[in-house]
């Protein structure tokens, strides 16, 4: 499985599914899959992961959520991963752009964060259903690139934060 292929089995999960059910659904239309194709997805899937692992969308998600440990930016790049394929790369290129994505702006309103701990187990689930094993433990490799230093400051400094996300800053009232 490639990443074109990732990104079209998230759409095809998001058409006509409530939003807590994509990757539920995600892991189902992979379990229709051949076995070798499953376990191909958990790379992809983790290659995606390490490619959202930056500094700039860790502060996005502190603001969003009211604080982001390590596993709550692991969560929060699942819920990323379900928005899809557009959203995913917009706030790749800027995580301030987040602040115009309905799903933030409705968290902002209601008070509730954006995470979704079950997207990280797509693969999982999905090999565990089609063929009643774990995942092999050899089928995908995990390697972070390393936090960029300049984003290396406490997120709680406001003077700090909230000129490189001003557009979140502002919608949640973090400036």
């Amino acid at each position: 499985m490639d990443k074109q292929t990732f990104w079209e089995l998230i759409e095809t999960a998001r058409a006509g599914t409530a939003a807590d059910e994509v990757a539920g659904r995600a892991a189902e239309l992979l379990a229709a899959r051949p076995a070798a194709e499953i376990a191909a997805a958990q790379q992809v899937l983790w290659d995606l992961l390490a490619e959202s692992y930056r500094s700039p969308l860790w502060a996005a998600a502190y603001v969003i959520n009211g604080g982001c440990s390590d596993d709550g930016f692991d969560y929060f790049r699942g819920w990323l991963l379900t928005q899809g394929r557009a959203a995913f790369e917009a706030a790749l290129a800027d995580p301030d752009s987040l602040a115009a994505h309905p799903a933030v702006r409705e968290a902002a309103a209601e008070g509730h964060e954006l995470w979704d701990e079950e997207a990280l187990s797509i693969v999982w689930s999905a090999y565990e259903s089609a063929t009643g094993r774990e995942l092999p433990a050899d089928s995908f490799t995990i390697s972070y690139p390393p936090l960029d230093p300049a984003w290396d400051f406490d997120f709680d400094d406001t003077s700090a934060l909230a000129p490189r996300l001003p557009r979140l800053s502002t919608l949640f009232d973090y400036a």
